[in-house]
């Protein structure tokens, strides 16, 4: 198991993040969910439990590419984002209140998908243990998730002749680019399954959050819907396909950057583990476990054995 700690903590970080940025929310999401992983998979190899909290321990530490490194005008650090709130009575009423900020930006993919990641994440640990349910937690995590208000879609890698562009700025072709058609639950969960299990190591696309983001976002939206939050699917899934379709059509970038780097194991085998071999490059410290436990939520809310099992053996690519 996960320490019990890393709860609290997260969900301190998440609610302090909108003081330093809005993707510092990466730092509480990330130790939130790594806690998360232990409780759904009690029965994780102990070393696999230590690697995950290590990465956790990592992040409150300060080595976040995502926290005062990114926000180089916050005037706190990272380690300060998970100190405890002075004490409150909880009310689970409030929790609410974060699918109300949320329901005025979830239109649009934002920043590829963070606004619902984080969001989401912070309602499952809230509505699984309610004595979080602060003001102070609530109204944090409120005002963070209204940070994403005007954000972009993200970015993605068009080449060198034409390099990073926004999602706001790419008008995506009329017609079937190819993309599955999905209205519910899922749909979205077959489709982003079927993306995971079609992966090919030779082929490098750039942007948008990749498989990593797609499956995070599609993971958020399933606990919405399983949290008491029907209303916002119709706009959440409609911008989940725009996620998945503005990151379809990028261009295969491999000639020019290579082919895309993968594990050579499961995250959640102790061989991933092994010193020296575990990575913390391409922003991995904060998606490893996020990515992790939004596996095990997307696969929860389909019944689909051979599907789950195809891309749970693909899950290594996206490491």
């Amino acid at each position: 198991m996960i320490n019990f700690k890393y709860l609290s903590k997260g969900l301190n970080a998440l609610a302090r993040a909108h003081r330093m940025s809005a993707m510092a929310g990466h730092l509480g999401a990330a130790v939130v969910a790594g806690y998360f992983v232990g409780e759904r998979r009690p029965d994780l190899d102990a070393e696999v439990n230590r690697g995950i909290e290590g990465d956790l321990d990592r992040v409150m530490d300060g080595e976040s590419v995502f926290g005062a490194k990114m926000a180089k005008d916050s005037k706190m650090m990272d380690s300060e984002l998970f100190e405890a709130f002075p004490k409150e009575k909880p009310d689970e009423s409030l929790i609410d209140g974060i699918a109300e900020a949320l329901e005025k930006n979830i239109n649009q993919p934002r920043q590829s998908g963070h606004n619902v990641i984080f969001a989401s994440i912070a309602i499952h640990a809230l509505r699984e243990h309610p004595e979080f349910a602060t003001p102070a937690i609530t109204d944090g995590i409120r005002k963070l998730i209204a940070l994403f208000d005007k954000a972009h879609p993200g970015s993605g890698y068009y080449g060198k002749a034409k390099g990073r562009i926004t999602g706001d700025k790419i008008t995506l072709k009329e017609g079937d680019d190819g993309t599955p058609h999905y209205t519910d639950v899922e749909g979205m969960v077959g489709a982003v399954l079927d993306e995971i299990i079609r992966q090919d190591p030779k082929v490098h696309i750039q942007g948008y959050g990749g498989l990593v983001h797609i499956n995070n976002h599609a993971a958020a939206i399933t606990d919405l819907a399983q949290y008491g939050y029907p209303e916002l699917m119709p706009a959440a899934i409609a911008s989940h396909r725009r996620h998945l379709r503005l990151w379809r059509n990028l261009p295969d970038v491999a000639i020019e950057l290579g082919p895309s780097p993968f594990a050579e194991f499961s995250p959640f085998s102790a061989d991933y583990w092994r010193p020296g071999k575990v990575a913390y490059d391409r922003a991995l410290l904060t998606h490893r476990v996020k990515t992790m436990f939004g596996f095990d939520e997307l696969k929860e809310a389909i019944d689909d054995e051979s599907r789950e099992k195809q891309a749970y053996e693909k899950l290594r690519y996206m490491m």
